[in-house]
């Protein structure tokens, strides 16, 4: 069974706070997969992530850049795992679908929108009946992510 982390945003936007997740996957040496809710999300998140920082690099790319399986982080708007994920991130409201292929899965939610919040309760309805260990983060006011559930 998948750890399936919920991250309710309060303080940062996700274009802020995705680019930091995925770093920290790509550095324990896991591939990850982001799903957005929509194909028009793809190349917005994309732009971001080539350009949220002057002094990074975070490798990767949706199916336009080539074969997926070369991509250590994958982009894309299907229940799909091309690259050989190990973490899965669920982000505007993509759904959670087949989650047995992943050993984490994140579920990156708007706290200030109220069709986000109501979809990620029932989210984590479905996933915890699914019999995954779920645990809830909400960002503080400093920002920082405190474990709540």
């Amino acid at each position: 069974m998948a750890e399936v982390l919920f991250y309710h945003l309060m303080q940062m936007p996700l274009e802020r706070v995705l680019p930091d997740l995925l770093e920290r996957s790509l550095q324990r040496g896991w591939r990850a997969v982001v799903q957005v809710g929509s194909e028009e999300r793809l190349e917005p998140l994309n732009s971001v992530l080539w350009t949220y920082k002057d002094d990074s690099f975070l490798p990767h790319g949706t199916r336009a850049d080539g074969p997926p399986e070369m991509q250590p982080v994958f982009l894309t708007a299907q229940d799909e795992n091309p690259n050989a994920a190990n973490v899965l991130f669920l982000v505007d409201g993509a759904p959670a679908g087949d989650l047995t292929p992943y050993e984490r899965v994140v579920l990156l939610f708007d706290g200030n929108n109220p069709e986000a919040v109501t979809k990620a309760r029932t989210d984590w309805q479905q996933i915890k009946a699914g019999g995954h260990d779920a645990t809830y983060w909400q960002q503080s006011d400093q920002g920082r992510w405190e474990k709540k559930a």
